[in-house]
């Protein structure tokens, strides 16, 4: 069968060196291609910035919520980051999705809803922000059209589900799956951000899923405070750890771990990035010293 140059989710990258375009002939499956990397992350100045830009009457910013937001900006500023293989090539994805997911309350018997959003090139944190709002609202307070049809699939006779799957898995990586089935779907995207932080559990490294074409899973864990050496001094920092999983087959280490960096930079710094969080909730005018 001829490749397809052109997927609904993605193009087909043709420019792939000889030893990255048997990478998905060799490790045929996306967990046996994974790598898992941990970042420990200064967040100090990033809580300060979440704080000013809250008392200076930005809509409400939680911590995550700039994660996720960063997580983007480091997606389009590495676009090969942004890649994912389907039937064994290589392809672009079209546009940068995050997905993640959130509790509809507090308890351990509480569903857990996903949410997919795409983020655009120097998207404002406040539209981001506003955005999330409405979303996880929504999926607190409602169920998504996916849990109907999951519903109805599973009152299938089990062979009949099985080939269902198959049939599911056997189109998508044909490139002819419909975007009815793929564009709602959490494990089609650029990367998934899980958040467990906000329960209070340190992170852990995930597993990937065969499922979809996701290549990334970043798990959020707690900030502690933690001594650290600065120049030459034992200090107190508040450390946030991040955990990647990575499919190898998208990207080499060097790429990937330059990517990390790169965000672990923005996090730590994000005055250099974002500006002063005053000047940049929008419609407030600065007081003049």
């Amino acid at each position: 069968m001829r490749t397809r140059t052109r997927r609904r989710d993605g193009r087909l990258v043709t420019d792939v060196p000889d030893e990255r375009a048997i990478m998905p002939f060799i490790m045929r499956h996306r967990n046996e291609s994974t790598v898992y990397f941990e970042q420990l992350v200064d967040i100090t100045a990033a809580q300060d910035w979440v704080a000013r830009w809250n008392a200076a009457g930005g809509p409400r910013l939680s911590l995550f919520v700039l994660v996720l937001h960063e997580v983007a900006g480091m997606l389009h500023a590495r676009p090969r980051m942004n890649r994912f293989v389907a039937h064994r090539r290589l392809y672009q994805r079209d546009g940068v999705y995050l997905s993640f997911g959130a509790m509809k309350e507090s308890d351990d018997n509480a569903p857990l809803q996903m949410i997919k959003r795409r983020f655009e090139p120097q998207e404002s944190l406040t539209a981001v922000i506003h955005d999330l709002d409405t979303a996880i609202h929504e999926a607190r307070t409602g169920s998504a059209a996916s849990d109907a049809e999951v519903k109805l699939f599973l009152k299938l006779p089990i062979p009949l589900l099985d080939a269902a799957v198959s049939a599911f898995h056997w189109l998508d990586a044909r490139g002819l799956l419909p975007p009815a089935l793929s564009r709602p779907d959490p494990m089609f995207s650029s990367a998934v951000v899980s958040n467990l932080g906000s329960l209070r559990t340190d992170a852990a490294f995930h597993h990937l899923y065969e499922h979809g074409n996701c290549p990334l899973f970043l798990v959020v864990g707690r900030v502690r405070p933690t001594p650290v050496v600065h120049d030459g001094e034992i200090r107190i920092r508040q450390i946030l750890p991040l955990r990647w999983t990575f499919d190898e087959r998208i990207e080499d280490g060097l790429y990937a771990g330059r990517s990390a960096e790169l965000l672990r930079r923005r996090l730590e710094d994000p005055i250099h990035h974002l500006g002063l969080p005053e000047d940049a909730v929008p419609g407030r005018v600065r007081e003049q010293p």
